[in-house]
């Protein structure tokens, strides 16, 4: 393997006394939020899980988000920077009965964890200050561990099965004027590419589902019962939709995950982590049908995830607007609003 050669520079520009770019800020917030949420979640995971292998996974994803939590909490104080309020122990109940069976949270940390390394990989190019960017770098890293810890029981559990096998290329060919077709005239197999954004759509989308359908089923506020149910139908919906282009090329797909949410209705969790949850979660789900399409050369795939994604965007408004509603939404870092700042005279 290649080396890279050394590059001797030094710079005070990225030393940590420089201030937080808008970067940095936003980037360190976002991963408070979402690991502040997860510490909640994975408290009440810890509660139930049985499988020795898999409480010992969940232990690894808790022990990641107070970690993170903490070490973006000294980087704020040190800049004097409010720490968020996300959220705390009002926000779970470690007690309530069993929402989910074991199997179920090897299949979240999964969702959650490639929403995490989403997060990371973004940010690490566009960081610059030597702290945040190590920070991102151990986020990477760690979280890149734990995955393969997923992975592993996953497999060795038979709790999934790899995407679809299909045949080595003979040979080095270019495509015709067909290859973009994808509703008239003769319409190509499904290209590797296509497969596995598929196969990852319904692995998010059968996490996603049963995780709305739990929350539909625990959600005390009708509205928010209301807004999980629509989410839960429209996840299924698309998943369906997907699952379907599998089939009809005689590739497997993945089944739903619906068999493991309890019958419990006595909420674990309060609305509010439950709407944010499935509010930036959902908010993912956009970016992954934005990587879909740039990948995807027939014309039904634009439509497909063109259809995912304006059913998606919906539910995220109005997801967003309940949570005003409520004043649960707090203000990420934003520029100075110069138009408004008042007259010093």
């Amino acid at each position: 393997m290649y080396t890279l050669k050394p590059i001797k520079l030094t710079s005070s520009k990225t030393n940590t006394t420089e201030p937080l770019t808008s970067a940095e800020m936003g980037k360190l917030w976002a991963t408070y939020m979402g690991n502040s949420m997860a510490k909640c979640i994975l408290s009440y995971f810890l509660q139930h899980v049985e499988d020795e292998d898999i409480k010992t996974l969940v232990e690894n994803a808790y022990n990641l988000s107070v970690d993170f939590t903490e070490i973006i909490t000294g980087i704020f104080e040190k800049e004097n920077f409010p720490i968020p309020k996300g959220f705390g122990n009002e926000d779970v109940n470690p007690s309530a009965p069993r929402l989910f069976q074991d199997e179920f949270y090897v299949h979240y940390l999964k969702y959650t964890a490639k929403a995490g390394t989403s997060i990371y990989t973004v940010a690490y190019p566009l960081v610059y200050r030597n702290d945040v960017k190590e920070f991102f770098n151990y986020c990477l890293d760690s979280t890149k561990a734990l995955m393969d810890q997923i992975k592993e029981i996953l497999l060795n559990k038979g709790f999934i099965i790899k995407p679809p096998i299909i045949p080595v290329p003979e040979k080095v060919e270019f495509v015709h004027k067909d290859f973009l077709n994808g509703f008239l005239g003769h319409v190509r197999p499904m290209q590797a590419l296509e497969i596995i954004h598929l196969y990852d759509n319904i692995e998010n989308g059968v996490a996603s589902k049963a995780l709305i359908m739990a929350f539909a089923q625990v959600a005390k506020n009708e509205k928010i019962r209301d807004l999980f149910e629509r989410g839960k139908n429209l996840t299924h919906s698309n998943v369906e939709r997907y699952m379907k282009k599998l089939h009809d090329e005689n590739l497997p797909s993945l089944s739903f995950l619906d068999h493991l949410v309890t019958t419990s209705t006595f909420s674990p969790f309060s609305d509010k982590i439950m709407l944010y949850h499935k509010m930036d979660m959902f908010s993912m789900k956009m970016r992954a049908f934005g990587n879909a399409v740039a990948v995807s050369a027939r014309h039904d795939f634009g439509l497909l995830y063109s259809r995912s994604l304006i059913n998606i965007q919906g539910f995220v408004e109005d997801a967003a607007e309940i949570y005003i509603e409520n004043d649960w939404m707090e203000k990420p870092p934003y520029a100075a609003d110069r138009d408004n700042i008042a007259s010093d005279k």
